[in-house]
């Protein structure tokens, strides 16, 4: 009995590493589209549309759309309505900010509210160029 508990385990263990495999494959192919193909940087908010910080962020979002224009491709997921990714980036609080460079590796992650100054000097450290200042 303990051979085939132990079997048992194992398997599951494994369907599981393939399992966010997985997961984080679709999430990379879902963000490389057209937009993040020409990308230097995905920006991944992970948030709710009913958590006060996360929609304080959205205004954010827009803005460094408008600034960065197709240097930055923006991606929003609401963990609340689909957890899916909160696993994948193994996220401890909303909002969390992940950012991946052009191969989709992570390069900075960042917790709770985060003012649009800070994430332009990080875009500016990265070689992206405000289309509206620079």
């Amino acid at each position: 009995m303990r051979k085939y508990l132990g079997i048992a385990l194992v398997t599951a263990a494994v369907l599981s590493v393939l399992y966010v495999g997985i997961v984080q494959r679709r999430i990379r192919e879902r963000a490389s589209g057209s937009a993040a193909a020409i990308a230097q940087v995905t920006f991944v908010e992970l948030g709710s549309v009913n958590c006060i910080p996360c929609r304080a962020m959205q205004p954010v979002m827009r803005e460094l759309g408008k600034r960065y224009g197709d240097q930055i491709h923006v991606v929003f997921h609401d963990v609340w309505q689909d957890d899916t990714p909160a696993r994948t980036y193994n996220i401890k609080v909303i909002p969390t900010q992940v950012f991946l460079d052009q191969n989709g590796r992570e390069f900075h992650r960042h917790e709770g509210f985060y003012p649009l100054e800070q994430i332009e000097r990080l875009l500016r450290d990265r070689g992206l160029k405000n289309l509206h200042n620079d």
